[in-house]
């Protein structure tokens, strides 16, 4: 009864606020340190220790709270392979634009996935989403497709390396992860942010794990610790990132982010 309750808190804008602020902290962190080992690892191998690495704050966060293993348990599991699979899409594209554009320009593209977030949660999830709100989407959008379009100015030498398959990738890293956040917000009445996370993880790890077989690279000493890193502050965030939509809707809490960062 004590888990039902804390799985259904009192709406708290303000709390949900500060949580998808500090997560998004976090994930500032997680960009860079990608950036980093992104021009040596692949991809497939950074997204798996990503995830499976992450798993560990949030099994701390929950034998903390002595919630273990209660909070694993689900009665929606289809619902967690919805969210798993777009939250790794996400990330997959997220990490791939990271080797192929300056930061900057990849964040000012993320800009999308909130304003898709407060698009979606009008559509799908019947929020209210006034007309001050409705205006800052389209602008702000007319702004992302700004930046999108200056690195699509040439689509016919598009290559696989380049900078217009960045920017693509950007793009669509911030469409699953709307839909990612849409999924959280759900399940967040009838699921424990404990599950949600893991089963994200464990997720995204095995289909990580399955591009093994095209080519990982062994991880210097320091590379290592850079993707220990990269795990411990991912999953912090993804945590407070889940929790967050439990205090607030998606449309209130979804334009304080600076990037879609790990699903």
């Amino acid at each position: 009864m004590l888990l039902r309750r804390r799985m259904l808190p009192v709406p708290n804008p303000l709390i949900g606020i500060l949580m998808k602020v500090a997560s998004t902290a976090f994930f500032a962190v997680t960009m860079a340190l990608v950036k980093l080992v992104s021009e040596r690892l692949p991809l497939g191998e950074v997204v798996f220790a990503r995830s499976l690495l992450g798993i560990v704050p949030l099994l701390v966060w929950l034998a903390l709270r002595r919630e273990l293993p209660v909070a694993l348990k689900t009665k929606a599991p289809f619902s967690h392979v919805l969210r798993a699979f777009a939250g790794t899409v996400s990330m997959f594209f997220w990490f791939g634009s990271l080797a192929r554009l300056p930061l900057p320009d990849v964040t000012a593209i993320n800009y999308a996935a909130p304003l898709m977030t407060t698009a979606l949660a009008a559509l799908l999830l019947g929020e209210q989403v006034r007309a001050y709100r409705w205006t800052a989407v389209i602008v702000g959008f007319l702004g992302v497709l700004l930046v999108l379009g200056q690195h699509m100015s040439d689509l016919s030498h598009l290559s696989g390396d380049g900078e217009s398959i960045g920017a693509l990738m950007a793009f669509f890293s911030a469409v699953f992860a709307a839909l990612a956040m849409i999924s959280i917000r759900r399940m967040s009445g009838t699921e424990h942010t404990g599950a949600i996370v893991f089963y994200f993880m464990i997720s995204a790890s095995g289909i990580a794990l399955l591009t093994a077989p095209f080519g990982w690279v062994m991880p210097t000493p320091h590379e290592w610790g850079l993707l220990a890193a990269i795990g411990l502050f991912g999953g912090l965030g993804q945590v407070l990132l889940t929790q967050s939509y439990r205090y607030a809707e998606a449309s209130v809490i979804a334009p304080f982010t600076t990037s879609t960062c790990c699903g």
